[in-house]
């Protein structure tokens, strides 16, 4: 038996010949983020996201979708309210949750190999052990004969590999992503949506994803949370009743433009407010 098969991230119910283990169970109660006496970022915002899904936050800019995305990594703490994974409270941050930002945010200095290692090691694993688990990541995202290179060496899509798998190195029971592919030009972006379904179908952990690109959300999710601005809170929780395996030419079917509408009024409605918000204040 192989590390990989022994130390295997939870995987989806009903996949033959894995052991599903039930981890990545967010809960999000009535959560408030400030900034200062009068600024609010995020206001009341309560959410449960299952084990195993694939929750998008999706709003304009400035709704405070990143703001609940690090409050939940334990970068920001909320002014009010409480988040527990597995039942246990968010105090900081920690191995149970990896994060991938838009930045790749690799060390330039390593290796991908040794950059992929160096959650293993850090969390206690000898040289060679956590040599071997970063080079199972790899091979998972697709990136094992680029292991001795330098992150400088790679295109941006890469580098982005290279950062998921890092993240999912630690065996987190969510992983959070902070927009990861907006850097990325549309052809590569398309590419990493679609490679990351692969990877979320073969590990099953929980993710939750922010964007404010409603076709990559749709694309993606099995629930779409909208969030409207001023101040930041959740103004619909849809759920994506798409079939899976998703491709690209899923955003020519009917459901799919439906809900791309819908989202698209959603969104217009709470961008206006802002704007009107705005200038009423004289801005």
């Amino acid at each position: 038996m192989t590390l990989a098969t022994e130390r295997s991230l939870p995987l989806r119910p009903g996949r033959p010949g894995k052991v599903h283990v039930v981890r990545g169970a967010l809960r999000l109660e009535d959560v408030t983020v400030r900034f200062g006496a009068d600024a609010v970022a995020v206001s009341g915002v309560s959410l449960t996201v299952e084990p195993g899904e694939f929750v998008c936050l999706l709003g304009p800019s400035g709704c405070g979708k990143s703001t609940l995305l690090n409050a939940v990594a334990g970068y920001v703490e909320p002014s009010e309210g409480r988040i527990r994974l597995d039942g246990a409270p968010v105090a900081g941050p920690g191995p149970d949750r990896g994060m991938v930002f838009q930045q790749y945010s690799l060390f330039p200095w390593k290796s991908v190999l040794e950059n992929v290692a160096f959650g293993p090691r850090m969390s206690g694993h000898g040289r060679a052990e956590a040599r071997l688990l970063a080079g199972q990541f790899l091979d998972m995202v697709g990136l094992s004969g680029h292991a001795r290179r330098y992150p400088a060496e790679l295109s941006g899509g890469m580098q982005q590999r290279v950062s998921i798998a890092r993240a999912l190195a630690n065996y987190p029971a969510v992983l959070l992503m902070d927009e990861p592919f907006g850097a990325l030009d549309a052809q590569t972006r398309a590419m990493m949506q679609e490679a990351l379904l692969s990877l979320w179908g073969q590990t099953g952990t929980t993710v939750l994803f922010v964007t404010h690109d409603i076709d990559e959300a749709l694309f993606l999710a099995d629930r779409v949370v909208v969030m409207g601005t001023a101040p930041g809170r959740i103004v619909a929780d849809l759920p994506v009743a798409l079939p899976r395996p998703r491709h690209a030419d899923l955003v020519l079917d009917p459901a799919f433009l439906e809900m791309k509408r819908r989202c698209l009024e959603l969104i217009r409605r709470e961008s206006l407010k802002a704007f009107d918000g705005q200038a009423g204040a004289g801005i």
